[in-house]
């Protein structure tokens, strides 16, 4: 990856819905040139996917919640990754070192909501041994931007 990809990655990242013209300004290149560019970086699966940034609140899920899982000793957790993997309200799960196996960050309407998706859907999976849920009362940053490496030196 080089200083264009880089610079490609950047502004992506800034803004997804950027046309070629513009990202061709930020690459120096030209729309082919860029174009050629971006397809290289989602063929290689530097670029996984499009999406929007969705105000939680006005899509029915301003909770946002983080829950820590500790399985049995001895569990895999594969069917418990499986199900947390197929779980819409379940952002983000991470196997985490530490006391805890999984950390869950979770998007979700209100806390009852909370309580029955903990109850039903973690808790009552088979290996789990304990939770503890941490609700996050503000955010100061949430973001999907990643720091982007300096560029190789070719």
């Amino acid at each position: 990856m080089d200083e264009i990809d880089r610079n490609i990655l950047i502004a992506v990242q800034q803004d997804g819905a950027a046309g070629l013209a513009e990202l061709s300004k930020v690459a120096g290149l030209s729309v082919s040139a860029t174009a050629e560019r971006v397809k290289r970086l989602e063929e290689r699966g530097i670029i996984r996917g499009w999406h929007a940034a969705l105000d939680p609140a006005a899509v029915g899920c301003a909770l946002l919640a983080f829950v820590m899982v500790a399985m049995k000793p001895g569990r895999d957790g594969a069917a418990f990754r499986k199900a947390m993997r197929r779980a819409g309200v379940v952002l983000e799960c991470h196997a985490v070192s530490g006391s805890w196996d999984y950390m869950l960050k979770l998007r979700l309407p209100d806390l009852a909501a909370l309580e029955r998706f903990v109850t039903d859907e973690v808790r009552s999976q088979s290996g789990v041994e304990r939770t503890e849920i941490v609700v996050a009362l503000s955010s100061e940053k949430e973001t999907m931007i990643l720091p982007v490496a300096e560029a190789d030196e070719e």
